[in-house]
């Protein structure tokens, strides 16, 4: 039986090297640094929030390009009912006013009546009735009146906010990974209680055969320990099905090979807090902060409606031949509008920005509480974990003792076969609780590096 005890002793201390290797901070194998950067990638939420970002920064550059010109080129053909021309009094007056001037020019005396050979130009339709245009303009946009300026910072700092926000998804993701992940380490490590548990029962059965050929055990006794094995068997069963279910859900997370997935033997590494002073902005918080600038601007945007805008405009004629006498050929001007009174538009968009503002002010205000308050839970979640784990080993060294002390009696003839099961029972569910604490402890680590905004990955 000291061989027994030995070799007990011995893989307990095993068990707890190998699933609480203790770290001095949260370190992530590069394994599930991997899976995260896979399931960020993967992520519809995070593409969501990066296509926003993408379609603010297109807001910039259209906004920008209010000061390019604009070049239009135009063609069309009008018929109207008939030529547009002069009344008739005023083309006699025309032809009068011409052969006036032919007469002096020639030298006839004004009274004389000139000659009819002498050809007289025909008075000009004001506009013929088939009319062929084809022509360019050009707007060109000066000074928007700060509108594109305060546009641009608006359409910034809202894209500033998609990139914390996506960020922010990111660290959804990663925590829903982790969190499968060390569920996955915590299945393996009960495997591994599991199997002591199990070589423990084989060689209570190996003692328990030879005994019942000496007459110090009965065939019950043997039975007993077989219904402890069935059950065995069936929480290995319950293990297999809980690895395929995690394996399963990293898959769907990660878009990773269930294969490949189900190569994994995740460990439970304890973590220690070494980071309690460390607290940074949360990305979600930065977002809010950055929503409430881009309002900002776009206050100042709607306020820029009564500055004085200025443009400049051109226009040029490539067809000339059926322009109308009144229509230029080009022109080239510079125009300004300026807004005076707008039916209060402009003072109520602009009151509605800054009720807008105060509701984000608000938010920015109880999300900076409820992270606040998440610290101080994650802190003293880790504290308890670590109590946990303390109160946990000593149970296991407890039952561990216990374990053997009935397994003597029960050798000597001092006790039955339900005690030394119940007592080897309780040595495998207090190692069980030993995982759980430190899984425990990786949560509540983990947690607080997220409250603090210093979660890595």
């Amino acid at each position: 039986m000291q061989t027994k005890k030995t070799r007990l002793g011995v893989t307990i201390i095993a068990i707890l090297c190998l699933v609480s290797p203790i770290t001095n901070a949260q370190q992530l194998d590069p394994i599930l640094l991997e899976l995260i950067q896979k399931g960020i990638n993967k992520s519809h939420a995070v593409s969501i929030r990066n296509s926003d970002a993408a379609l603010a920064q297109t807001d910039q550059k259209i906004a920008k390009a209010v000061y390019l010109p604009k070049v239009t080129l135009n063609g069309s053909f009008t018929r109207l009912n008939d030529d547009i021309t002069f009344g008739e009094d005023t083309e006699n007056l025309l032809l009068s006013t011409q052969k006036l001037l032919i007469k002096e020019a020639v030298g006839i005396p004004f009274n004389t009546p000139l000659p009819e050979s002498v050809p007289l130009t025909a008075v000009p339709n004001l506009q013929d009735k088939n009319i062929l245009k084809s022509s360019v303009d050009l707007n060109w946009v000066l000074f928007s009146g700060l509108t594109v300026h305060n546009a641009v910072k608006a359409s910034e700092h809202k894209e500033e906010s998609m990139n914390y926000l996506s960020l922010a998804e990111q660290d959804k993701v990663a925590l829903k990974i982790i969190e499968v992940y060390d569920q996955l380490a915590l299945v393996y490590a009960s495997k591994t209680a599991l199997t002591t548990t199990k070589n423990y029962l084989d060689e209570q059965t190996n003692f328990v055969t030879k005994a019942i050929k000496h007459g110090l055990a009965t065939p019950i006794d043997l039975k007993k320990i077989e219904l402890a094995q069935q059950q065995m068997a069936g929480k290995f069963l319950a293990f297999e099905q809980n690895k395929t279910l995690l394996i399963e859900v990293l898959h769907q997370l990660t878009n990773e090979d269930k294969s490949t997935l189900a190569l994994l033997h995740p460990k439970l590494n304890q973590f220690s807090n070494d980071t309690s002073s460390t607290i940074e902005k949360r990305n979600e918080i930065k977002a809010l902060e950055e929503v409430d600038q881009a309002l900002l601007y776009k206050s100042k945007m709607i306020k820029s409606n009564f500055i004085p805008k200025l443009a400049l405009q051109g226009h040029y004629e490539f067809l000339e031949d059926d322009l109308s006498l009144l229509d230029p050929i080009w022109y080239v001007g510079v125009g300004v509008k300026w807004n005076i009174f707008d039916g209060n538009q402009t003072r109520l968009s602009s009151k509605k920005v800054v009720i807008e503002s105060d509701k984000y002010k608000s938010q920015i205000s109880e999300a900076t509480e409820m992270i606040n308050l998440s610290i101080v839970k994650a802190e003293l979640n880790y504290e308890a974990s670590i109590q946990n784990a303390k109160i946990v080993e000593k149970e296991i060294e407890l039952a561990d003792e216990t374990y053997h002390l009935v397994q003597e009696q029960y050798t000597n003839n001092l006790t039955t076969i339900n005690n030394v099961l119940d007592a080897l029972k309780d040595v495998e569910q207090a190692n069980f609780k030993l995982q759980n604490s430190l899984y425990e402890q990786r949560r509540a680590v983990t947690e607080l590096h997220h409250a603090k905004g210093i979660l890595k990955y």
